[in-house]
């Protein structure tokens, strides 16, 4: 079914909206795969933060243009589900998942930072730990000095009270 001029521009304004704070784009052939696994494709990405759409490739044009992403330009050939999201490892691991599980789904391309990413590229993205992941282990490690400065401060006056609870002992 073909859109008119006015479903167009609400596509591309939805599609521009979505890659507004997007850190990364993914485009990937879905050719073969069923409705069913589709949906269940946007259900997985929509639980992760990542905006996944079957958009044309005309359209996907128009959006990327003057964008970071617009080096994905040249590679919007056949039937392309496009996603985007503020964490790149997030969107490489939804559809690096998906096309493990679904061997149809063939991850083309990405764009991050301006600069193209091979399918192998974002299969290593996929192995990285989720953003939360590395917080937490980056605060870990800021915070495993501090807490062993006071628990070596703690220690000086718990060996004294021990002394004294071993002297009283022995006297008693």
């Amino acid at each position: 079914m073909s859109l008119n001029l006015e479903q167009k521009k609400a596509v591309v304004a939805e599609v521009s909206a979505a890659i507004a704070g997007a850190e990364a784009a993914v485009v990937a052939e879905y050719r073969g795969l069923t409705v069913a696994q589709m949906t269940s494709l946007r259900a997985e990405a929509r639980k992760a933060g990542v905006y996944v759409k079957v958009v044309k490739n005309t359209l996907v044009r128009r959006v990327v243009a003057n964008t970071s992403f617009a080096c994905l330009d040249g590679h919007l050939k056949g039937p392309l589900a496009f996603a985007a999201s503020s964490d790149p490892v997030a969107v490489a691991k939804v559809l690096s998942e998906f096309a493990r599980a679904n061997d149809k789904l063939v991850i083309k391309v990405g764009a991050m930072g301006g600069a193209l990413m091979t399918g192998e590229q974002l299969q290593a993205l996929a192995l990285l730990p989720s953003r939360e992941v590395l917080l937490a282990t980056l605060m870990r490690t800021m915070q495993a000095p501090i807490a062993q400065f006071v628990r070596t401060l703690n220690e000086v006056p718990a060996r004294f009270v021990r002394t004294l609870a071993a002297i009283r002992d022995k006297a008693q």
